[in-house]
C-alpha cells in the first residue's frame, strides 16, 4: 500500500463546507423548535479524548518507524494512519461547522439561547482545531522513511559508482594484444 500525505486544501475545503453547513443550519432552524446549536460538554470532551487515543496510537507507530520498537502489527499501524487522515479531515469540517453556528451566535447573542450557546461553540471550535492538529501530527509521525529503490537519489549514486569501479577494474588490452587479435582475425583463424 502507497499513501500519500494528506494535502492542505483538503483541510481549507473541509473547513469551508462546515461552515457553510453550520451557518446555514443555524438561519434555517432560528424559527424551529429544534435548535441544533452548539455541542454538549460531554461531546467535546469524548471528541478530545478520541483525538488523544489517535495520537498515542500514533506515537507507537512513529517508534517504530523510528526503530525504537522492534515489531508492530502492519494492519495495526495502517488502521492508526487511517485514523489519523480521518480525525484530521473531521476535525477540520467540525471546526468550520462549530464556527459556522459561531458566528451566528454571535450575531444573534442578545437573544438569551443563542447568547448561552456561544461558549459551548468556542469550546467545540477549540477542540475540533485540536483534533486536526493531533491528526496532521499523527499522519505525520506515521510516515516511513523513503525506500531507497532504483529512483531513489542514492540509489543512483550507488549504481554510478558500481559502474565507474567496474569500468576502472576491466583489464585494457595493450597495443601487442590489440594487434595479435587484429591479425587473428584477418588470418581468419
Amino acid at each position: 500500500m502507497k499513501a500519500k500525505r494528506t494535502p492542505w486544501w483538503y483541510y481549507v475545503i473541509g473547513a469551508l463546507v462546515g461552515a457553510i453547513l453550520g451557518y446555514a443550519l443555524v438561519r434555517t432552524t432560528r424559527g424551529m423548535a429544534i435548535a441544533p446549536v452548539g455541542a454538549a460538554w460531554f461531546v467535546s470532551g469524548l471528541l478530545l479524548a478520541l483525538g488523544i487515543v489517535v495520537l498515542v496510537m500514533a506515537w507507537q507507530v512513529h517508534r517504530y518507524v523510528t526503530g525504537k520498537v522492534k515489531t508492530i502489527d502492519t494492519q495495526r499501524a495502517v488502521t492508526t494512519l487511517v485514523l489519523c487522515k480521518a480525525l484530521a479531515v473531521a476535525g477540520a469540517v467540525l471546526t468550520g461547522y462549530y464556527a459556522g453556528q459561531l458566528i451566528m451566535c454571535i450575531l444573534w447573542r442578545d437573544v438569551q439561547f443563542y447568547h448561552d450557546m456561544i461558549g459551548e461553540c468556542i469550546v467545540a471550535c477549540v477542540v475540533t482545531v485540536a483534533d486536526m492538529v493531533m491528526g496532521i501530527v499523527g499522519e505525520w509521525w506515521c510516515q516511513l522513511p523513503p525506500q531507497e529503490g532504483p529512483e531513489h537519489p542514492n540509489a543512483k549514486k550507488r549504481g554510478k559508482s558500481r559502474r565507474s569501479a567496474a569500468v576502472a577494474k576491466t583489464p585494457r588490452p595493450t597495443d601487442s594484444a590489440d594487434s595479435a587479435i587484429l591479425h587473428r582475425d584477418r588470418d581468419g583463424v
